[in-house]
């Protein structure tokens, strides 16, 4: 006598993985909270659904059997209120960098059919809450798509690598690995991380990025005039980096990240390390030409990008409040044998100071372990300038501009 196999045993063999159990799974228990509607529950369910499950399954059906997986689409298509052949074609393009080449099918017509009886019945039956609430939740959702898609890809392909995001969105973080291995799945995609533009915030957060960016520039430009400013900025900086670099040791070279604008940092060293030679490192022209103003001609300044790797000889490098870029890469993989990186009052990280608590900040000191091997150049975030493209060469100012500067530094 046959015995029938065990419902878990059969639901198995049928996924191509088991861990998109999880993902078929939470997509019905999204459809039994839509029996409830309310107009958060409609945008977040889509918006969470469009970028974990349908996402993941555009990638890699989950299903070993065709049919299953064309039945699995009409009820994504049903579910989120549009058909996923064409989220899947608009998709695929995305990454072909294409535009989008819509042509009829027999699926496309079922899931569509399906998606505007669906609307038709719930307009029929439950007009109010149709128009209401479902309407209002649905264009909300696609909205926070299209937030998501955009800061995705606003300062080029950007990763986050929170732990949070990406347990609640499958590793979705994880965004400049996926683009490059768009093929591996969701449970391998952390293995593969590159540590390579990326941002503090989840997308539809990540214009947080640049109101801090604008914030931090703002402050900057405010001391850039007012005297007073320059020397209480630079004493409260010195103080700082004294009480670290006190017993770090021989320094005989710096690297300075993004440190144009006012150069509080070179200024500091000036009187910390005043026989160590100093390069500043930042992207944006205009931020070099204010500096300069500041410096004698002993301080390097170069147009160029950070890449996350100090040259070979570099004993000391600055990293600024205002670095994009993977900061935590910074502390895992120091960039030079030592590394002083200004982060937030919250975030202590190796032997720590605080700067100020009035501007939340401190100064966090990591040191290179003894014969590890460091990343290769090109691996890390970039300076905090945003705007410059070009690579420039390192330009030493004469000592005569000193003498331009509009106050005397403390």
């Amino acid at each position: 006598m046959m015995h029938a196999q065990p419902l878990a045993t059969v639901w198995r063999s049928q996924l191509r993985r088991t861990p998109d159990a999880w993902l078929v799974l939470l997509s019905a228990v999204h459809a039994l909270l839509l029996t409830t509607p309310s107009i958060p529950l409609v945008a977040v369910g889509l918006w969470w659904n469009a970028n974990t499950v349908a996402h993941n399954f555009i990638h890699q059906p989950f299903f070993r059997a065709r049919p299953l997986n064309r039945g699995y689409s009409c009820f994504l298509s049903v579910l989120l209120g549009f058909p996923q052949t064409l989220w899947r074609e608009r998709h695929v393009a995305h990454h072909a960098g294409r535009a989008p080449s819509i042509k009829g099918s027999r699926q496309l017509a079922i899931e569509l059919a399906l998606v505007l009886g669906a609307w038709a019945t719930a307009a029929v039956f439950a007009p109010h809450l149709f128009v209401w609430t479902y309407l209002p939740g649905w264009a909300l959702g696609l909205m926070l798509c299209s937030l998501q898609g955009h800061y995705e890809h606003a300062r080029g392909t950007t990763s986050h690598y929170g732990w949070v995001y990406n347990f609640l969105f499958f590793n979705d973080g994880y965004h400049v690995e996926h683009h490059h291995h768009p093929g591996v799945h969701w449970t391998e995609i952390a293995r593969l991380r590159a540590g390579v533009g990326a941002s503090r915030w989840p997308p539809v957060l990540r214009w947080l990025d640049g109101l801090s960016l604008d914030a931090l520039d703002g402050l900057e430009r405010m001391v850039l005039h007012v005297p007073l400013f320059q020397r209480v900025v630079v004493a409260i900086h010195a103080r700082a980096f004294e009480r670290l670099l006190t017993n770090a040791g021989e320094i005989r070279s710096a690297l300075i990240v993004g440190g144009g604008l006012f150069p509080r940092t070179a200024l500091v060293l000036r009187r910390v390390l005043p026989q160590a030679s100093l390069t500043i490192v930042d992207a944006d022209q205009k931020h070099l030409h204010a500096a300069r103003r500041f410096l004698d001609g002993d301080v390097v300044l170069r147009e160029s990008f950070f890449a996350g790797s100090a040259p070979p000889g570099v004993d000391l490098a600055i990293v600024p409040l205002a670095y994009i870029g993977d900061r935590q890469q910074l502390y895992d993989e120091p960039p030079a044998r030592l590394t002083l990186v200004h982060d937030w009052l919250w975030h202590k990280r190796g032997t720590s100071t605080i700067v100020s608590v009035l501007l939340l900040k401190r100064l966090n000191l990591v040191v290179r372990r003894a014969g590890s091997f460091h990343l290769r150049q090109g691996s890390g975030g970039l300076a905090k300038a945003r705007s410059a493209t070009a690579v420039g060469p390192a330009v030493r100012y004469p000592v005569g501009r000193r003498a331009d500067r509009p106050a005397k530094s403390a």
